[in-house]
């Protein structure tokens, strides 16, 4: 083949690549040089970042795969998940990479039954997955971690996560009391080179502790954020870009007095953002925001609740300046009810990026979890480790009503996996009675799917006592990114003729 050939066979692979790997098939020769409107075709490579669960002796992690039975997927393919090495300083204060540990007894055996594996207190470290061929597309992994005593106690869950460049994390925190790690995982096989920026609600903490961070092939490393800034400031906003190579980011949040739990990346900043599922039984919320642009945001915030949308008392709407984190106490927003918060521009457009901390429970039983603003549920999305008791799941459908699809899978030790179907009026958000698969043994995944109207938003809750404490965890069910539009074009064999 000529120059001109490769070429264009090396575009249409970079194509593939942005978002995973998809088929390529050449459609047949039709006589005319119409180019095609692109196709959704199965991902053919999926890769997720599992951070190291806990420091804690006394930790007890489950882990659990799902990939979504997909039309189209390929025929056969694998699923791992390889130990990272952990990074550690050495006695000259640099860094080193510590050996690999054993990874957890995880082997997915085929899509559409989720596959479970365990691991007990500090010992289990981060993990790189890739899933190929028909365990690929939507491929999902939960990490959760209950922790009976001590700082963070309580139940501590995340989504795995793709490899990305760029992160926002409102709502972490150096104040007395919070221990606050950004936990970087490198998949590749090059070295990445981090940079992890603070801001405050006077903008930017300066520092250039966070600044050129190696994180080393295969590797992971967690860096406590009060070691990137001196003083102590309850609301900040942490911005994770990547200079060189990728990297998977989370933030692990933890209390000394009302535990912990993992916060994941904010969507993209939008003069738009919903974060859905606000347990109703929620006594204390806090609204963490940041404005990246050179703009002032003003927001009107509303909660979209089981009969409509409402704007809280006193809340009625949030002022933030630009490069500067601004926060929000809305206390027991929900009384009672299902809610979701929902962000909209006042005036100008100015994007945002935004989180919830939520607390439930009084006094010395609390526990705290996170809501981040997320993307709609799209096309399909997936949440795993599910159980016939203490799994709630929450749907918004802040504008346009909606007709929602939710599949539960077989049990990861048998059952029958089962489908129901949801109507959420607009404006609302309603925690629907989900199902659960005929005779379930076991956890289950959970699979959403809109079939008509407006967006959709949803979220999982996950509830266990530890302790006699209601720990709990909330992870958000953004599109899986199942699939890739793939454009489609007539064979032209004139192309191998050219020079």
């Amino acid at each position: 083949m000529n120059r001109t050939t490769l070429s264009l066979i090396a575009g249409a692979t970079a194509l593939a690549a942005v978002t995973g790997f998809a088929s390529l098939n050449a459609p047949a020769a039709s006589g005319d040089n119409t180019a095609k409107a692109a196709t959704q075709q199965p991902v053919e490579r999926t890769s997720l970042l599992c951070p190291q669960p806990s420091t804690s002796e006394i930790a007890e992690t489950a882990y659990t795969s799902y990939t979504p039975v997909t039309q189209g997927a390929a025929d056969s393919g694998k699923a791992e998940l390889q130990a990272a090495a952990v990074e550690s300083a050495d006695s000259a204060g640099g860094k080193k990479t510590g050996k690999k540990t054993a990874k957890p007894a995880l082997k997915p055996a085929e899509p559409g039954k989720p596959a479970t594996g365990d691991g007990s207190g500090a010992e289990p470290p981060a993990l790189v997955g890739t899933a190929e061929g028909k365990f690929a597309p939507g491929w999902t992994v939960q990490e959760t971690t209950a922790v009976a005593a001590g700082t963070g106690r309580g139940l501590l869950g995340t989504n795995c996560t793709a490899p990305d460049t760029e992160f926002w994390f409102p709502g972490v925190s150096t104040a007395t009391g919070r221990t606050d790690y950004v936990h970087l995982t490198n998949p590749d096989d090059s070295a990445a080179v981090v940079d992890v920026e603070l801001y405050g609600k006077d903008g930017t903490l300066k520092s250039t502790v966070g600044e050129g961070i190696t994180v080393q092939p295969h590797a992971s490393e967690p860096i406590l954020l009060s070691t990137l800034a001196s003083g102590q400031q309850a609301d900040l906003t942490v911005h994770v870009t990547v200079r060189s190579g990728r990297v998977g980011a989370a933030v692990q949040a933890l209390d000394d007095k009302i535990g912990g739990d993992w916060l994941a990346a904010s969507t993209d900043p939008a003069d738009s953002l919903v974060m859905p599922g606000i347990p109703k039984d929620a006594t204390a919320v806090r609204l963490v925001a940041f404005a990246p642009g050179d703009q002032d945001a003003d927001l009107k915030v509303r909660l979209a609740s089981p009969s409509g949308l409402i704007t809280p008392a006193g809340n009625e709407t949030l002022h933030v300046k630009a490069g500067m984190t601004a926060a929000a106490d809305l206390g027991d927003v929900t009384r009672g009810e299902a809610g979701s918060l929902v962000l909209t521009s006042t005036g100008t457009s100015a994007p945002v990026v935004a989180a919830l901390q939520v607390v439930r429970g009084k006094g010395s039983k609390q526990e705290m979890a996170f809501i981040p603003a997320t993307s709609p549920v799209g096309a399909r999305a997936t949440v795993t480790d599910n159980s016939s008791k203490g799994t709630t799941l929450a749907l918004s459908a802040p504008g346009q009503s909606a007709q929602v699809k939710v599949t539960a899978s077989a049990g990861s030790e048998g059952g029958t996996a089962v489908t129901k179907t949801y109507t959420i009026k607009g404006g609302t958000t309603q925690d629907v009675d989900a199902p659960v698969p005929a005779g379930l043994k076991g956890t289950y995944a959970l699979t959403v799917e809109p079939v008509s109207g407006g967006p959709v938003y949803a979220s999982r809750t996950l509830a266990s006592t530890q302790e006699g404490v209601p720990g709990f965890t909330i992870q958000a069910l953004p599109d899986d990114r199942g699939t890739v539009a793939v454009p489609e074009a007539d064979q032209d064999l004139s192309v191998l003729l050219k020079k």
